[in-house]
């Protein structure tokens, strides 16, 4: 029998986290699961991680050329083998909350219309000061996404992650197998914010969900490709590119209108 959700873990050099959010997806209540854990270390560091937790639910893969930092590619050489009926990309240094996947499942199935479910975010960590800007970059991120939510609108929520920062980072979100297959997965030229582009395609295509309860725990303070960036070059290149592919796909009238949207809309939060 197939499981209800595929869970791709992409892992690098962090083997304790890995091991806590392999064990949170394991350990999702009311659900079946398999993890694909795609290792991208040059060392296999995954792997007694993976050995240790002894499940037959974990798939290990070793990426045959570790790509140096390229989650992109590593999410999108799992996906077309999972076996579920939905997809979730989780980072390998977050935790999901034991109901996650339930309740996101449910959602979807109250409203048959959308192919993604998000919720809310819950930042933990060591650092104070850190974790302080991060509780209140994702309480506002909360407020966006319920307003969006609110009136059951895909392009306020596009609109919030083209010109507003991002609603949900990677690990928040669940989605049917067949949108992930239908907007063509990562977009592998992108090196930082793959995943605002990936989840804005999936949404303005797809349609989606917001569940205004915690479903993940993301870790702050920790070493990321995004974090360790020295200048703001990489991401602004980055969005030059999402922002040409929206343009080509929909018009530069509706990027236009959602630029709009954003400043009056989403004006005070």
């Amino acid at each position: 029998m197939a499981p209800d959700v595929s869970v791709i873990i992409p892992t690098y050099r962090r083997p304790i986290p890995l091991g806590e959010s392999i064990r949170s997806a394991l350990g999702q209540e009311g659900v079946d699961v398999e993890v694909h854990v795609i290792d991208d270390s040059p060392e296999g560091a995954g792997q007694p991680v993976v050995e240790a937790i002894n499940d037959a639910r974990i798939v290990y893969e070793r990426m045959p050329s570790p790509t140096g930092g390229l989650p992109s590619r590593v999410r999108n050489s799992a996906w077309p083998k999972a076996r579920g009926t939905f997809i979730h990309f989780l980072d390998d240094d977050d935790r999901m909350e034991p109901t996650a996947y339930r309740t996101l499942i449910e959602a979807l199935g109250k409203h048959p219309g959308a192919g993604v479910a998000f919720g809310r975010i819950a930042p933990f960590g060591d650092n104070p000061k850190v974790l302080a800007r991060q509780q209140d970059y994702f309480q506002n991120a909360a407020e966006r996404a319920r307003l969006s939510w609110k009136f059951r609108s895909r392009l306020l929520m596009v609109a919030n992650m083209l010109f507003k920062p991002t609603v949900l980072v990677c690990s928040a979100a669940l989605l049917r197998k067949e949108v992930v297959a239908k907007v063509g997965g990562f977009d592998e030229e992108l090196r930082l914010v793959e995943d605002v582009d990936f989840y804005l395609r999936a949404i303005r295509e797809c349609g989606v969900v917001f569940v205004d309860q915690v479903v993940l725990n993301y870790r702050t303070g920790a070493p990321s490709l995004m974090h360790d960036q020295r200048d703001s070059t990489g991401a602004i290149r980055a969005y030059g590119r999402i922002f040409s592919k929206y343009r080509e796909r929909h018009g530069a009238a509706e990027l236009m209108a959602l630029k709009l949207l954003a400043r009056t809309a989403l004006r005070w939060t």
